[in-house]
């Protein structure tokens, strides 16, 4: 009787196992265990084997509730999974999505390289250079080097040109020249900040040239180019959180270019292909100067130039006060008393062209006479002669 139920427990079991999962009473393990105290015979059912049935039945159910619990708290809960383990309609989303991110990547990168392709710097931060001992000096160079080759004239910088370059950059239209002054005008508060209320002085000392197509006055060495170092990466990284392309591949090197082969293409068909050391020996250690950064000016370099020979300036920031010395008080004095006398010298100018003024020396003068020519003076125009 035993074994009958045990059989009938076992077929039970079977097609339960192949039919959907349905609640179980309580007492029906134990049923199992004492329906299957004996030894089943041949082709019979092991009770451990049935009891193994139900446990990994019971384990499986309880993975499949547990993963079901979890995946509800996640963002793609509400997804309809159709197979765990094949393609399903997420990842194919996702693919698309992915495809459509690396897209857009990939076009920002190309037009990325191609902006870099087409950078063409055409605007720049200029440092003037405005002592008279400097561009004195750099004239007398100039004149030394074309006493040994007139060829070069077409090749020498204007001395109204003088500058150091502190970063180009690449402004297209106007929108961007107001970005690029407001640029320049956020750089002045970190400058100044850089200098902590000193006078950043720059020494120049020497000859040297890039690669015998530009020849430059060098900066001596000393601090000073550490710190006007700072203040070109410090301009760089503020043009370009404005979005402007700006900068070099190449390291900063300040320089005061005197000369440039580039600006006399003909000179190449003329035999000059390089600027030769000889032309300059002289001046190899030859002490220019000292400029003090004062000013700082964005300049354009296809604008036509102004008429001193500087070029045409977007903006200008002002750094600090500009020193006075003795020669800047004599020439401020010199210039007062020019003004004065030509202000004078223009009240006589319309004094003596009024009417009244003209009459009164009519009579003083030339009342009763009469001119060489036979005219009597009531007659004569008197202007062109007070003139």
């Amino acid at each position: 009787m035993l074994r009958f139920a045990g059989l009938r427990a076992s077929a039970g079991l079977a097609s339960a196992a192949s039919a959907p999962a349905a609640p179980r009473p309580p007492g029906l393990r134990l049923f199992l265990r004492a329906a299957t105290m004996e030894r089943p015979a041949a082709g019979e059912i092991n009770s451990n084997q049935c009891e193994s049935v139900l446990r990994e039945e019971k384990v499986s159910g309880e993975l499949k509730a547990s993963t079901v619990d979890s995946l509800t708290d996640m963002p793609f809960a509400t997804v309809d999974i159709r197979d765990d383990c094949g393609i399903t309609d997420v990842p194919q989303m996702n693919s698309k999505r992915s495809k459509e991110k690396e897209g857009i990547k990939n076009d920002h990168i190309k037009k990325r390289k191609k902006a870099l392709k087409d950078y063409q710097p055409n605007y720049f931060l200029s440092v003037p250079i405005t002592n008279k001992k400097i561009t004195a000096g750099i004239k007398v160079l100039q004149n030394a080097i074309l006493q040994q080759d007139k060829r070069l004239a077409k090749a020498m910088v204007g001395d109204g040109s003088f500058h150091i370059t502190l970063l180009v950059m690449q402004l297209l239209n106007e929108d961007e020249v107001n970005i690029g002054t407001d640029a320049l005008l956020e750089l002045k508060p970190f400058i100044e900040e850089i200098l902590q209320g000193k006078h950043l002085t720059l020494p120049f000392q020497g000859i040297d040239t890039f690669q015998s197509q530009v020849g430059f006055v060098k900066l001596a060495d000393g601090d000073h180019i550490n710190t006007l170092t700072e203040i070109a990466e410090t301009a760089k990284r503020t043009f370009q959180e404005k979005g402007i392309l700006a900068g070099e591949n190449r390291l900063f090197k300040p320089h005061l270019t005197f000369m440039k082969l580039s600006k006399a293409p003909m000179l190449r068909k003329k035999g000059v292909k390089k600027i030769a050391p000889e032309l300059y020996e002289q001046f190899i250690n030859h002490r220019f100067g000292e400029e003090i950064l004062y000013q700082i000016d964005l300049c354009s370099m296809l604008k036509k130039k102004q008429s001193n020979g500087y070029y045409h300036c977007e903006a200008s920031i002002v750094i600090g006060k500009k020193p006075v010395g003795i020669q800047d008080i004599i020439n401020e004095a010199l210039h007062r008393e020019r003004m004065e006398l030509k202000s004078k010298v223009k009240q006589i100018k319309e004094l003596l062209l009024k009417p009244e003024t003209q009459a009164m020396i009519r009579k003083e003068l030339f009342e009763g006479r009469v001119l060489n020519d036979g005219i009597h003076t009531d007659d004569a125009d008197l202007s062109v002669t007070l003139l």
